[in-house]
């Protein structure tokens, strides 16, 4: 399975070819958006960081930021800073250029006078850039360079009986094809850790596995908290799950069968090819933002309540297995797996239509999330007290 995708100077294969106008700092948020609604082919984000932050926290923010700039989606960078954060456009530049060899500009509010000018110069940069990137012609690539993020959110029965399944069949053809595909949630497989532990390669990284969940419990039984207090959700319980280890039993099929090579911290880029675990909280802009800064060029999202989010460097296609909710809310959801659970169709035929979906969007074919626009402010990074 083929499709014509962007070459990166790292190697790494783009499906998108956007120009990122990043802001270093929430203060140069809304300057970004509007220099991005300028012109045709840059995108920007929300960056609610950059100051007032613990050296942990900072670092947490560097990593998902310039890991959003080194994307395959992305073919360069403007970095916008206000002048006075800790994490200034030299920072940030350092970073990012140590991390790829793409096209970078930076532009300080402060020294520019003000946010107009910053504007206009940036407009100009965005242009060039814009054309640079437009003359770089896609090549023909395999399936093998897809690093895809298998995200679950709002979901139901169907989510777990069908919607996740079909995402492992998905799952388990990609990596036999040679290509790399990621999943994460700790709060959601919790309950189920064992079974994912027993799939990974070495003993070793099993534990690590098991260690990550039992720290989240740990660190929300040191504020007295507990899990289950959020887990499920309204609208799960709605759906028809009833535990948190029946929602796991749920979210870890999205993993198919194959054996996790590598489990990686939050928003780290994998090192190996194949199934491939991250550690993140269980809120889903906050996990599918970590899956886009790590690398993956699409996410595929199944969900059987609903949601609508999506990313602004990588598509997201909506899946669900729930009839009621795909005729309801058709405006957000790109494919319908209800077929399988009516009988109509295997898991295996569905898993082959989501693949020939992927490969078309993997060669331009827009997913409803980029229809309509939305990932700007849908962009979370995660903090040292963010648990699940």
């Amino acid at each position: 399975m083929k499709f014509l995708g962007y070459r990166r100077p790292d190697g790494t294969v783009g499906i998108r070819n956007h120009v990122l106008i990043l802001p270093t700092v929430g203060c140069a948020n809304e300057t970004c958006r509007i220099i991005a609604g300028l012109v045709n082919g840059a995108v920007s984000l929300v960056n609610q960081n950059g100051c007032g932050e613990v050296e942990g926290n900072r670092k947490l923010t560097q990593a998902v930021m310039s890991g959003l700039a080194a994307n395959p989606n992305v073919y360069g960078v403007i970095l916008v800073g206000l002048g006075c954060e800790p994490n200034s456009v030299d920072i940030m530049a350092g970073i990012i250029r140590a991390k790829t060899g793409k096209p970078l500009k930076k532009l300080v509010i402060q020294e520019e006078g003000g946010t107009v000018n910053t504007i206009c110069k940036a407009v100009k940069m965005a242009q060039d850039m814009i054309l640079e990137a437009s003359a770089r012609l896609p090549e023909e690539c395999g399936i093998a360079e897809l690093m895809l993020g298998i995200e679950c959110g709002g979901s139901d029965a169907t989510s777990g009986l069908v919607a996740n399944p079909v995402m492992g069949y998905v799952s388990d053809c990609l990596v036999d094809a040679g290509g790399t595909t990621m999943f994460s949630e700790t709060p959601e497989i919790i309950g189920a850790e064992h079974i994912l532990a027993r799939r990974c390669c070495t003993e070793e990284m099993g534990q690590k596995l098991l260690g990550v969940c039992r720290k989240l419990e740990e660190d929300l039984q040191k504020v007295n908290e507990s899990l289950r207090s959020g887990q499920p959700s309204p609208g799960n319980k709605a759906g028809g799950i009833t535990t948190l280890e029946e929602k796991s039993l749920g979210c870890i099929h999205k993993g198919g069968t194959k054996p996790i090579v590598e489990v990686v911290d939050y928003a780290c880029r994998p090192t190996r090819k194949g199934l491939v675990y991250m550690d993140t909280p269980g809120y889903d802009l906050l996990s599918v933002t970590a899956k886009v800064a790590a690398g993956c060029q699409l996410i595929v999202f199944t969900t059987g309540r609903g949601n609508p989010i999506g990313n602004p460097v990588a598509p997201v296609l909506k899946v669900t297995a729930n009839k009621e909710l795909f005729v309801r809310m058709y405006d957000n959801m790109d494919m319908d797996f209800s077929a399988v659970l009516d009988g109509g169709k295997t898991m295996e035929e569905m898993g082959r239509e989501v693949l020939a979906e992927i490969v078309r969007i993997a060669g331009g074919k827009k997913t409803k999330t980029e229809i309509h626009g939305f990932g700007f402010s849908e962009t979370v990074v995660r903090r040292m007290c963010d648990y699940c």
